[in-house]
């Protein structure tokens, strides 16, 4: 499934200001240590996080991840809005816990 289908089925907030790619969305990874994220996590994965600092941008580049979820609610750094806009990673934030997503992520086919 592409990433604009899955942003219009489970009602994600964007926040990126640019025009969404047409990337497949091969898995979904789900974590908060950014180590293990660029260790686990694989290119054209979905990256589910309550992180919300700049690093998350440089990991999601380096593994080439199809875009980031914030979830929970929280509140996203404006360096971190701004790298993500500069460098193209889709950045997304929802109100739902990383569990409540990922299981609307897996009900739509992901």
């Amino acid at each position: 499934m592409n990433l604009s289908e899955i942003v219009d089925k489970i009602e994600l907030e964007v926040v990126t200001e640019f025009e969404l790619p047409i990337r497949q969305v091969e898995g979904i990874y789900i974590g908060d240590l950014l180590s293990i994220v660029m260790s686990k996590a694989q290119q054209n994965f979905l990256w589910i996080t309550i992180q919300t600092h700049i690093n998350i941008i440089a990991v999601a580049t380096l593994v080439d991840l199809t875009g980031i979820i914030i979830v929970e609610g929280m509140e996203i750094e404006k360096d971190t809005i701004d790298k993500a806009m500069e460098v193209g990673i889709p950045l997304f934030k929802t109100n739902l816990s990383a569990y409540e997503i990922a299981c609307k992520l897996r009900e739509i086919g992901v």
